[in-house]
């Protein structure tokens, strides 16, 4: 591999390195909302967490107390011969079973029974719910008061908060922690999924890299997904303009060899019989032959220039109004001259009322007109009429068409009893080819026309609709 070329796919593939990954973004948007999905999730396990076991230590409380007054009422034992709960190993977080301080009284307010630490609370305490921090103590305790039907006992049931909190707390932890250790879990196999979906595109990548686009090759997916048939058709599309551009431009440069080594071979032997001697009137000969194959191949020369800066210059680069009329008249002036001299005569015919201006780079058409005069020049007898027209197409036509205004170069070369003209330096078309491009440049067209009346040969350029034109 060529030095240039290596230095060239190293950079490309450096650049490529730098670039963002497909994957990475992908992988990482979906795991950012998949993050975001889960904490909210957590917060919201949490926070029901919470909420249910505040519930479910209510409701215990609520239900003691409801059990007890519906118990007859009974002498509670000292604290020394209190039955204490059993323990139970298999509970693994949080030991649900909550101690409870319960106290009761009759209607005139005399403790019938008490159990639990919690300290006593006082009678007139209030129906329901309610949380009590007696004074000079750390602690607070949840609370619910009922009485019985009869209003004749009163029960208290208390339960530390310390002690619920610590419930509510571990039963959240509890929601949360599946959750937790699952996300990991989660986002692995997210990205495994997303690299697996990305393989296709990974082995079209591939495919692409690999073709060589001097060769007939075109890209076959390896995995026909639907999603890359608008892709694959699109490159295939390219790869065969890319084809035709090549034979088009091998097909030009072989004739432009051609070309150039008949006047360069015509040189050479001249120079050679100068310099090995000639007579007074070969050498003159010699001479003139030299000079007519030095201007030939200049000739050449100047037409691959050309040809080469309509390559170069894009239309968005240099746009501006350009007026056919004016064109055509300062074209046809400057080679007015030349005409005469050919025998012949140029004129300008504008068939339009009015102005004919299009889009476009003034230097590129004047270009194209030349060519198209010079040619018409070089191929032509002696005493050719040489017309440039210039003009608007019907309104409804150049809907239909899609293009409006037009230029052309006709003229009478080939009329009956001309002398046919010797093969002009330019057998290639070369200026052919120089036209092409400025109107391919200009979105426009370039071809043989009908000639009109008194005329044997047309080449007409057209382009599309001005931007001034009515019913545009």
């Amino acid at each position: 591999m060529p030095a240039a070329s290596r230095t060239q796919d190293e950079a490309i593939a450096g650049t490529a390195r730098r670039q963002p990954s497909l994957t990475w973004r992908l992988l990482c948007g979906t795991l950012a909302a998949l993050v975001v999905v889960w904490a909210s999730f957590v917060a919201m396990a949490y926070q029901t967490g919470v909420e249910e076991a505040d519930e479910l230590t209510d409701g215990h409380l609520a239900g003691v107390a409801a059990l007890l007054l519906n118990l007859a009422p009974g002498a509670a034992v000292d604290a020394g011969s209190a039955t204490e709960r059993t323990r139970l190993p298999r509970l693994k977080a949080h030991d649900y079973q909550q101690s409870l301080s319960v106290a009761m009284w009759d209607s005139r307010g005399r403790l019938l029974a008490r159990t639990g630490n919690a300290p006593l609370p006082p009678f007139d305490i209030p129906d329901g719910f309610s949380e009590l921090k007696p004074p000079g103590q750390a602690k607070a305790w949840r609370g619910f008061v009922q009485w019985n039907r009869t209003h004749e006992r009163k029960v208290a049931v208390l339960l530390e908060m310390q002690e619920r909190d610590a419930l509510a707390e571990d039963i959240a932890r509890q929601m949360v922690l599946p959750g937790l250790w699952l996300l990991p879990v989660v986002a692995l196999v997210l990205g495994l999924a997303v690299r697996s979906g990305l393989r296709p595109l990974y082995s079209l990548s591939d495919d692409v890299a690999a073709l060589d686009v001097s060769g007939a090759q075109r890209l076959d997916a390896r995995v026909p997904l639907r999603e890359f048939a608008p892709v694959v058709a699109s490159i295939n599309t390219l790869l065969d303009r890319q084809q035709v551009l090549l034979a088009r431009e091998r097909r030009l440069a072989n004739e432009v060899a051609h070309e150039l080594r008949t006047p360069l071979s015509s040189i050479v032997l001249h120079a050679d019989a100068l310099a090995r001697g000639l007579p007074a009137g070969q050498q003159a000969a010699a001479l003139d032959s030299i000079g007519r194959e030095a201007l030939r191949a200049g000739h050449v020369l100047n037409q691959l220039l050309a040809l080469a800066r309509t390559s170069r210059i894009r239309l968005q680069e240099a746009a501006a109004p350009v007026d056919l009329a004016a064109l055509a008249r300062s074209v046809g002036a400057d080679y007015a001259q030349a005409a005469w001299e050919h025998g012949g005569s140029i004129a300008i015919v504008i068939e339009a009322d009015a102005p004919v201006v299009v889009q476009g780079n003034a230097v590129l058409l004047e270009l194209a007109l030349r060519n198209l005069v010079e040619n018409a020049l070089r191929h032509t007898p002696p005493g050719t009429r040489i017309e440039v027209q210039v003009g608007l197409s019907d309104p409804q036509q150049a809907a239909a068409a899609g293009t409006a205004a037009w230029l052309q170069v006709c003229d009478d070369g080939a009329r009956a009893g001309a002398v046919p003209a010797t093969p002009a330096a330019d057998s290639l078309h070369l200026g052919h080819e120089i036209v092409a491009r400025v109107a391919q440049v200009h979105a426009g067209a370039f071809g043989p026309a009908e000639a009109p009346p008194s005329f044997t040969t047309c080449y007409r350029m057209t382009f599309g609709l001005p931007a001034d034109m009515p019913g545009r």
